[in-house]
């Protein structure tokens, strides 16, 4: 085969291989979205899809969470100016943060499927929320002026009990079912510090009852937990188990008269710590209070790489603020 027939050849391979090149690129562009989708949990899909919605209405665009192009035309600039129309809105200063986290997190599967300029795109990731001490100082500024600081469902701070709260909470947890079970419940909120849905999440073969060992995976940062419960902790959860009896869930939901009977879903958990806590003279306590309680009283004795172990946080931010809180008020 002459030189010229070989060009001719590697020439036609290589067109052909451009053109299903470029078809597939189209089809990975199209695919972008929803591969991410597919591996988030309905939850924080719901939140995304209402702060994607909030941002829509500011851009005067539909489909952001599902269609590419519908961040054509999205500079830096634009989300900058929306983090600050949040802000004069009266958003509290986490749902800020978490808008700025999920249209930032889009608008990079955006640029991956072509709909924003790579130096575009560099730029939106340099617009940032608001960290702890900011936040504080910035709704300081806003309470002053008369500004509203509290648009979005979670509450603004959480509250560490005092000794004698968590005293109060216990004391209600008597010797029957639905005591055994709370006593159970509050060893995971309250000394261990699970997040609420981690202990919905709970099912029965997940605590050997003869070592021990308790099996938390926490699908929020896909991270599964260890914890071996010694003393009363694990006097408390077998006692809860030889009463209740649970063969699917861990944790049993409760009538009014106090019988357990099927499953307790995080939204009961919530009822739950909420009565417990209005008994115990702590009104609107929620279970995060509960977690909050016990990283507070932890970080006075351990290290940041304990703490993001026991918590089963993926970054060290939140345990070193924790320490750094602890420190504070220590020095104060």
């Amino acid at each position: 085969m002459n030189t010229t027939a070989m060009d001719t050849r590697n020439g036609g391979a290589l067109a052909e291989r451009m053109a299903f090149a470029e078809v597939a690129n189209q089809t990975a562009a199209m695919s972008t979205f929803a591969k991410y989708r597919a591996g988030k949990a309905q939850n924080t899909l719901r939140r995304q899809d209402a702060e994607l919605a909030t941002f829509g209405a500011y851009v005067n665009a539909d489909a952001l969470g599902t269609s590419p192009g519908a961040w054509q035309g999205v500079t830096w600039g634009i989300v900058e100016s929306f983090t600050t129309k949040l802000l004069h809105d009266g958003y509290a200063i986490g749902t800020i943060n978490n808008h700025v986290s999920t249209v930032k997190t889009y608008a990079k599967l955006a640029a991956k499927a072509g709909a924003i300029k790579p130096e575009e795109l560099a730029m939106i990731r340099m617009v940032s929320g608001y960290g702890h001490r900011e936040g504080q100082r910035v709704d300081e500024k806003r309470e002053s002026a008369g500004m509203d600081t509290r648009i979005g469902s979670k509450k603004a701070e959480f509250r560490a009990l005092t000794e004698d709260q968590e005293a109060a909470l216990r004391a209600q947890c008597d010797g029957s079912p639905q005591g055994l079970r709370d006593r159970a419940m509050l060893v995971l909120l309250l000394d261990l510090g699970l997040r609420v849905s981690e202990a919905a999440d709970l099912r029965r073969g997940d605590f050997d009852i003869e070592s021990g060992k308790l099996t938390v995976y926490r699908r929020k940062t896909d991270i599964t937990t260890t914890f071996e419960l010694r003393n009363g902790k694990l006097a408390a959860m077998r006692a809860y188990i030889e009463a209740a009896h649970p063969t699917g869930q861990l944790l049993v939901g409760s009538q009014k008269g106090g019988a357990l009977i099927g499953d307790m879903s995080a939204r009961a958990i919530r009822a739950r710590v909420g009565a417990l806590g209005k008994a115990a003279g702590v009104p609107d306590l929620a279970p995060h209070d509960l977690r909050h309680t016990r990283a507070t009283r932890l970080a006075s004795c351990r290290n940041v790489r304990e703490l993001m172990d026991w918590f089963g946080w993926n970054s060290p931010a939140m345990a070193a603020r924790y320490i750094e809180s602890v420190q504070s008020i220590t020095v104060e």
